[in-house]
């Protein structure tokens, strides 16, 4: 799942147009079909409920496109720097938004912050999610 997902962000963002694209579509093609039942199958095959599988399945989906649509319509492209010159660009006064600046001065003060890596980071929180999930129903 992990690399399913790192594969369509970066599909998607590469090619930011194609989520309207794919979503735009009245029904379905062959192809997406055949995604659907192994990404299903894997899942189920792993001892998620049907239930289960389809709620993982569509968390990881919205995930992974909002992700991607993000990212994709950023004022910055993320790249060394990027971030701490948009930050400073947008200089936000600590006095109207204290939470803001201490979380922008903590991430950009480590100097190793990088949007990109928060997609990683939000993907291991939802698969903790669904891991805890499988768990209980076992």
């Amino acid at each position: 799942m992990v690399e399913r997902a790192r594969s369509a962000r970066s599909v998607l963002v590469r090619h930011p147009w194609a989520i309207g694209m794919i979503e735009a579509r009245p029904r379905p093609g062959t192809p997406l079909l055949r995604h659907f039942d192994r990404v299903l199958g894997c899942l189920v095959n792993s001892g998620f409920s049907a239930a289960l599988a389809t709620h993982a399945f569509s968390a990881l989906d919205a995930y992974t496109y909002g992700f991607a649509l993000t990212e994709s319509t950023l004022p910055f492209t993320p790249a060394d720097g990027a971030e701490q010159s948009f930050a400073e660009e947008v200089a936000p006064s600590p006095d109207e938004y204290p939470h803001l600046v201490r979380t922008l001065g903590e991430l950009m003060g480590s100097g190793t912050y990088s949007f990109a890596d928060e997609f990683d980071v939000g993907l291991d929180l939802i698969l903790d999610g669904f891991e805890q999930r499988l768990t209980q129903a076992s």
